[in-house]
């Protein structure tokens, strides 16, 4: 019988490829042979399906795929994503192993995926330089800043939530995402009464789709060449405001970097600050996006604790909060653990080893590539009682799951390279749920279950529709 196969159908198919078949059509990655004596394994297992490797299986059932691998191979063992092979380490111990790091044997692997469209962001800086930049960007997320961003922040939030359009099929992404370019633009950038605001917002919303395209060329039309011009865009808008933002003060995070100074008088060149004002916001929106998309797909899902964290917040008898508020919202923080430990905001990490070294017993040689998957050790039944259930106790004082090993969660990486931004990320993300618990409430059907689809990050594939209703 002839006829066209559904994506549905395909997707089966790639799964059933991601099982036992794909092992037996698998070929063997060959590395160096560990040193004579050192008592080192050699890596091995299948490197995945001819040409594609394991790119099919790996993003259409990552937990899946990355559960296979763990049960045949365990914590370590090769990894083939076309033109990148190295290896895979799964686990909390080779996670900690890795980005505990304390032999500095291993380095950002992230440059493939950021380069040239956002070079020398903090995420791929090493060792002493990374360092030297983090200690002066430190100095823009205290707890004095953070506060002051909140009070800064709060008029955008509440305009863009006071136009938002009640009733069904009201899609929470989008609308977070649009949210979230508004911060960028207008508080990250500090571009308020800006004219050139909106193509703030659609410079940085290029660019990150163009971190998504797998298709790299730079084609006259096409994501990677419109993200190019957006960076070469957002280049000259920042470089033509460094002198007045460096004489001010503002609040907004651009003002912060060009004020940021160390103990020891050490600040950022204005290369250094263009560089960070387009990495940071550019990453940080897209993950503080899902992080907040995801929680509102929970509440939607668990009216019981949309009813709890919104008690807390009608408690405070008031909209504006301030940063030392956020300890209060207790009931807020175990949702936001929860939920990115079922979809975790960064699910992959990529790392490269600048000298050969042993991980988990094995050794692996200069120069390869590992991916590291926090996202599989949020959902691993040895760490995780019924790790696929919505259960926010489990980060409570009386449980603290989270606390059997301390790279079981690690929603925000770890090491020397955890996010800088993780408290302000929170605070963000607190604050608009603030506000959407006093204004609103929302639902979905009981049997609705969200599709998340992992491209660089997770996305959901129907935006998360949920029903709006104004209280």
């Amino acid at each position: 019988m002839t006829g066209t196969t559904s994506p549905a159908t395909t997707r089966e198919r790639v799964r059933r490829l991601g099982g036992a078949a794909c092992d037996v059509l698998a070929i063997p990655r060959r590395f160096e042979a560990p040193p004579a004596g050192s008592g080192l394994r050699h890596v091995h297992g299948g490197r995945g399906l001819p040409v594609v490797g394991h790119v099919p299986t790996m993003y259409v059932d990552p937990i899946g795929w990355a559960r296979r691998r763990f049960n045949r191979y365990g914590a370590v063992s090769p990894l083939n994503l076309v033109a990148k092979r190295g290896i895979l380490a799964l686990g909390p111990d080779a996670t900690a192993e890795i980005l505990v790091n304390k032999d500095k044997a291993f380095a950002s692997g992230w440059s493939s995926m950021f380069e040239p469209l956002l070079p020398r962001g903090i995420l791929l800086l090493d060792f002493e330089e990374h360092l030297h930049h983090r200690r002066i960007l430190q100095q823009a997320f205290t707890r004095t800043r953070l506060d002051a961003y909140l009070q800064a922040m709060m008029p955008t939030i509440d305009g863009e939530i006071s136009r938002w359009q009640t009733g069904a099929g009201f899609q929470i992404f989008p609308a977070t995402k649009k949210l979230m370019l508004d911060l960028v633009a207008e508080f990250f950038v500090g571009t308020r009464l800006d004219p050139e605001a909106d193509r703030v917002r659609d410079a940085f919303l290029r660019m990150t789709n163009a971190a998504q395209t797998p298709l790299r060329v730079n084609v006259p039309g096409g994501t990677w060449a419109r993200g190019l011009k957006a960076r070469r865009f957002l280049e000259d808008f920042i470089r033509t405001r460094l002198a007045d933002k460096r004489a001010g003060a503002g609040d907004d995070l651009f003002s912060a970097l060009c004020d940021a100074q160390t103990e020891d008088g050490e600040q950022f060149s204005d290369q250094d600050v263009v560089k960070h004002m387009i990495f940071v916001p550019a990453v940080a929106h897209d993950t503080a996006t899902l992080t907040m998309s995801t929680m509102c797909y929970y509440l939607a899902k668990h009216p019981q604790w949309q009813e709890r964290v919104r008690a807390e917040s009608v408690a405070f008898r008031r909209g504006t909060l301030h940063y030392g508020d956020m300890d209060s919202l207790v009931s807020l923080d175990l949702v936001m653990k929860e939920a990115t430990r079922l979809v975790a905001p960064v699910p992959m990490l990529m790392r490269e080893t600048v000298v050969d070294t042993e991980l988990a017993g094995f050794f692996v040689p200069k120069n390869t590539f590992t991916l590291v998957m926090p996202h599989f050790n949020h959902h691993m039944g040895e760490y995780w009682p019924d790790p696929e259930r919505f259960d926010p106790e489990r980060f409570a004082p009386d449980r603290h799951e989270d606390k059997i090993h301390k790279y079981a969660w690690a929603p925000f990486g770890g090491g020397a390279h955890k996010c800088i931004g993780m408290f302000f990320a929170g605070m963000e993300i607190k604050a608009i749920l603030h506000q959407m618990l006093l204004n609103f409430e929302w639902s979905v059907d009981p049997g609705y279950q969200a599709k998340f689809e992992l491209r660089r990050l997770f996305v959901p594939k129907d935006g998360l529709a949920v029903r709006l209703r104004r209280r």
